[in-house]
């Protein structure tokens, strides 16, 4: 099944070499003048794709032929907005930067009430930004573009970008998923009218981008990057589900083709977030020398970049985070504790990519003895979560808290404070599971459940270490650590009949497993092999 997917993107991919320019197909009704057609329907079917450079182009490209198509305006003024799952907040030159072009929009005069009320619609992401707050923001735009679509029920197009809003807008502490579920079911109704519409595959991944709807997705996952295979973006997206559902090859195939492609392009940044999520994949079938190929290759794509990095669905933070994360990944996943502790932190930038590679010296120091490099990695979270909060990063400084909570909980064990630990650490799993990860990320960089299995694990504590295992496995499938925990609670908590399955099934997730492999992998071929 997997390797039949790496085969059509492939065929897909070499099949429009010589036909560049293949991002699917959309009508987007409008008054621009005819000649313009076809350069305002690119920038369209770009938008979709989040290119948001190469429709930015486009847009211009049909405005400076048609100085009274405002409506390409607005389409400027909406990919300017850039990644609608970005979950930090905008800075303000791009706000005003934004706001400027909904205004010229606006000024235009656009030849129908419709265009009128898009633009008018897109105002509300810009519109005060200095006062109003970005999730109020958000959540007017939605509500905006859902009269939209509400006014004209024959433009398909007003309600795929409601869709949107309303998937982008969404409470990630909201465990009903109402916004994702109604998005979902517009997008999927329109997308059998419109098959080849890259927008509605796009969407769809998106909306159901979460452990218990990710199954919804799997469809779209498997026909976005045929839909618009010179998108890089739409190469990378499937991997959002197959990682949910923990697909490792796939994700690993379609991510390849991402890379090349956003290397190719100059989409720098995208380049870096597809390679994170290989290196993810990569980590969870036992490939660390192939993830340790990309750790090593990082530095080269950021130096390579220079300026010529392009627009797209990863914004800078996307390619910073990427940067922290990779080589925190390897450390972390391979339990080389010595060597997280040892990580270099790129201070300055985004607060919450710093704290990645604080996390991974946290939890380096007190899991390798060295309980000084563990407290003053913890006190820098502190700092972090301070200064997030201070900069409104609410989301962020959430997330960087519950990271604090779990090194905390390893300096308490370290110090035999195992009450003060398994509290910690609770409390971390407790509000990882009321929130969800940012599409930044294939997934946190040490699953907090996870990290109480194996902290049961420590205080011989198994068949409590196995339960929280299999919370992890239910929201992570197929992660390697904690199967692994699984299959060594199961032999210690005297089933070893568990033991082996769980075993089993990380030697087939495994199957291109480096030779000898991790200890674990060791463990589970000499486990197998036992009568």
């Amino acid at each position: 099944m997997q390797r039949t997917l790496w085969l059509v993107l492939a065929v897909a991919v070499l099949q429009h070499h010589d036909q560049p320019g293949k991002f699917g197909t959309v009508h987007f009704a409008n008054s621009c003048d005819a000649s313009v057609q076809p350069a305002f329907e690119r920038g369209i079917a770009l938008l979709h794709s989040f290119e948001f450079g190469p429709a930015i182009d486009a847009f211009r490209s049909a405005h400076d032929a048609d100085s009274s198509c405002a409506i390409a305006l607005w389409g400027t003024g909406l990919a300017q907005w850039g990644n609608p799952f970005g979950t930090g907040l905008r800075p303000a030159a791009q706000l005003q930067a934004g706001r400027a072009t909904v205004q010229r929009a606006s000024a235009a005069g656009a030849k129908t009430p419709r265009e009128r009320d898009y633009i008018s619609a897109l105002a509300g992401l810009y519109d005060r930004f200095e006062t109003v707050d970005q999730r109020a923001r958000m959540t007017a735009y939605r509500d905006a573009m859902d009269r939209v679509a509400s006014r004209y029920p024959d433009d398909p197009e007003a309600a795929t970008f409601y869709a949107l809003a309303l998937a982008a807008a969404a409470d990630p502490a909201d465990k009903t998923y109402a916004d994702q579920l109604k998005a979902g079911a517009i997008l999927e109704k329109l997308w059998v009218a419109q098959p080849e519409h890259p927008g509605l595959a796009h969407y769809i991944i998106h909306s159901y981008d979460v452990p218990a709807l990710a199954p919804r997705a799997v469809d779209a996952a498997r026909r976005y990057a045929r839909i618009a295979p010179d998108a890089p973006h739409a190469l990378h997206m499937p991997s959002h589900t197959f990682t949910r559902l923990g697909y490792w090859q796939d994700s690993i195939d379609t991510n390849i083709l991402s890379a090349s492609a956003a290397h190719t392009g100059g989409n720098t940044y995208e380049e870096l977030h597809a390679t994170d999520y290989e290196v993810y994949a990569y980590l969870q079938t036992g490939q660390d020398a192939a993830a340790k190929r990309l750790v090593d290759a990082v530095p080269g794509i950021v130096a390579t970049a220079g300026g010529r990095a392009a627009a797209s669905a990863a914004p800078p933070a996307a390619g910073a985070y990427a940067v922290a994360a990779v080589p925190a990944r390897y450390a972390l996943e391979r339990g080389a504790w010595a060597e997280a502790e040892r990580l270099d932190v790129h201070r300055g930038g985004f607060g919450y990519v710093e704290a990645i590679t604080w996390f991974a010296r946290a939890l380096g120091g007190a899991r390798s003895g060295d309980v000084a490099v563990a407290q003053d990695a913890v006190d820098q979270l502190q700092k972090l979560v301070d200064r997030l909060t201070a900069e409104k990063e609410a989301y962020w400084a959430d997330q960087v808290s519950i990271q604090k909570l779990g090194a905390t909980a390893w300096i308490a064990l370290a110090a035999d404070r195992t009450d003060a630990a398994l509290a910690a650490m609770r409390e971390a799993a407790d509000r990882e599971d009321r929130t969800e990860k940012s599409a930044i990320t294939p997934g946190p960089l040490a699953p907090a459940r996870e990290l109480l299995g194996e902290m049961l694990l420590e205080l011989k504590r198994p068949k409590d270490a196995l339960a929280e295992f299999h919370k992890t496995m239910a929201k992570e499938p197929n992660r390697f650590r904690a199967i692994a925990g699984a299959a060594r609670a199961a032999a210690q908590s005297g089933d070893p009949a568990a033991s082996r399955k769980y075993y089993a099934q990380l030697l087939t997730i495994c199957e291109k497993a480096d030779t000898p492999g991790r200890p674990e992998l060791q463990a589970a071929r000499a486990a197998t092999r036992a009568p």
